[in-house]
């Protein structure tokens, strides 16, 4: 008989030990090929499970080094640690949270999927660091777990990324329902990367009001960058900025549900280079906007105040989409083959671009085509045709084409006379309204034409919307950088996203997510 030591015994003990205290669940931490263990270090954060490793196993939520599940399956899951995920395809699940001091990296040419049924998002906190960095041959992308032809709008919950930049209301609560919060005295915060980055039926609808958008930017710092980036069929808004400094290059909102570009709060980057293509048949119930701009929502004056630059914007309205015979009723904004019947409401369009609630937003050298409004101009609440007539708040050289009327004075008056908006009535029906009168100031060189074809657009990528200058159009000579505007911005000669040339758009986008076989 052979014996065993009373040391081989202990030694065995050890191990076993070992083995169960490494991980959570008693589930032991695989080997990732390397022939090193990976210990999984768990802990709490806020009440929530908190861990240094980000990749589970998709059949049982097991820690899994080679898996591909980002999150442990958990509602809200906390990673605390520093990860690159390789180029492959993963599943998010439940809200993912990193946390102060994690960063997760994410490598060109990966596709991640929102899991349905946890309405999964990604939330990078104060703190914490987004590192996607795709090309534009292999950009990244965030899509829908469901298959080709049955992804909807809200499939899944969207884009975070949260800094300690300045904002008008101090430290602040995130919109849709995350528990993290944003805000501090950093301008120069940096919480990552997103750049060459698709994000696709995101934005599902946790309350009332309470959305998450395709990306979130809460605070967000100058050091972060932001550029090439497309969010697709939107729940809600496809941007929000709730405060911060970062600035922003060539962004895409195709198909969104609410607004194409909503600052409030005090945000005060500089964006250049945006294109916004509208689905006629989707439409928020408090009226779509292309810009949504507040300092506030209840207008105070409070500063930092909203004094973002937008340069070089192109809107297209519903009513340019090819085909679409647009009315702009509810019974035409029905969603289309587009609804997801998760309790977003359906209404109707409103204006290329509206300023509010004191903002002081900087719209200079853009185009719009095709909405029923223009420009609103709204002193509902705050100070707002005030800031204007002061040149605090800066609009020229921008351009208007296609609008049932010009200009209105209050939000859901679709109506170009002159307008009280604080008190809700007319003040004179014989005039124009002052957001018509203040475009058409002579010293800010705005124009309009009556018809969109005067603009010669063509669609160069298949978007189902003309959206870029050919040679004879009027945008490629009208631009102006006069008065107060960002170092930061390109001088360039023309008005709207694109000359007729540069097609920024080629290898990363995509306008038929719907159908793309991921």
């Amino acid at each position: 008989m052979k014996t065993v030591s009373y040391f081989s015994v202990q030694a065995l003990a050890v191990l076993a030990l070992c083995v169960t205290a490494c991980s959570s669940d008693d589930d032991p931490t695989p080997d990732p090929g390397t022939g090193t263990e990976v210990v999984y270090k768990w802990g709490t954060d806020g009440g929530l499970k908190s861990c240094d490793h980000i990749l589970f196993s998709e059949t049982n939520n097991a820690e899994d080094a080679n898996g591909r599940q980002i999150g442990n399956g958990d509602a809200e899951f906390v990673f605390t640690g520093k990860q690159t995920l390789k180029k492959g395809t993963y599943l998010l699940k439940g809200w993912v949270y990193i946390a102060n001091g994690a960063e997760l990296t994410i490598e060109p040419g990966t596709v991640i999927k929102g899991d349905k049924q946890t309405k999964a998002s990604l939330i990078a906190e104060r703190g914490g660091k987004l590192i996607a960095q795709g090309t534009a041959t292999e950009p990244i992308v965030f899509t829908s777990e469901e298959a080709a032809g049955q992804r909807k709008p809200g499939d899944w919950g969207g884009i975070i990324l949260c800094g300690k930049a300045r904002n008008n209301q101090n430290e602040m609560q995130i919109e849709g329902g995350p528990r993290t919060k944003h805000g501090g005295t950093d301008d120069n915060d940096n919480s990552g990367v997103l750049s060459y980055v698709r994000i696709e039926f995101a934005g599902y609808p946790f309350q009332p009001d309470q959305e998450i958008n395709g990306l979130t930017l809460g605070s967000v710092g100058s050091k972060t960058q932001i550029d090439h980036v497309q969010v697709s069929y939107s729940n809600d808004d496809s941007f929000e900025w709730f405060g911060g400094t970062v600035n922003c290059k060539h962004l895409v909102a195709y198909h969104g549900w609410d607004d194409d570009f909503d600052t409030d709060n005090g945000f005060s980057g500089a964006v250049q280079y945006g294109l916004a293509i509208r689905d006629a048949r989707i439409a928020d119930k408090s009226q779509s906007n292309g810009f949504e701009s507040d300092n506030n929502a209840s207008g105070s004056d409070v500063s930092p105040y909203t004094t973002a630059t937008f340069s070089n914007i192109t809107f297209i309205g519903p009513k340019l989409q090819s085909g679409a015979g647009f009315e702009n009723t509810t019974d035409f904004i029905n969603g289309g083959s587009m609804n997801p019947n998760n309790g977003s409401a359906l209404g109707r369009f409103q204006s290329a671009m509206q300023i509010r609630r004191s903002s002081r937003l900087n719209v200079i050298n853009s185009v719009a085509a095709s909405w029923p409004i223009g420009l609103i101009i709204d002193g509902e609440k705050g100070d707002t045709p005030a800031q204007a007539e002061k040149g605090t708040l800066q609009y020229h050289n921008n351009v208007l084409a296609g609008m049932d009327i010009v200009g209105s004075d209050a939000n859901k008056v679709y109506e170009d006379v002159r307008y009280d908006a604080a008190n809700n009535q007319v003040i004179d029906a014989t005039q124009k309204s002052y957001s018509n009168t203040f475009f058409f100031k002579e010293a800010l060189n705005n124009k309009y034409y009556d018809d969109a074809s005067a603009l010669a657009l063509t669609d160069a990528s298949h978007t189902g919307s003309p959206f870029m200058p050919t040679s004879g159009s009027p945008l490629l000579s009208l631009a102006a950088f006069t008065g107060n505007v960002p170092a930061w911005l390109d001088k360039v000669s023309y008005v709207g996203a694109f000359n007729a040339t540069d097609n920024w758009l080629t290898g990363w986008t995509n306008f038929d997510p719907q159908h793309t076989q991921y």
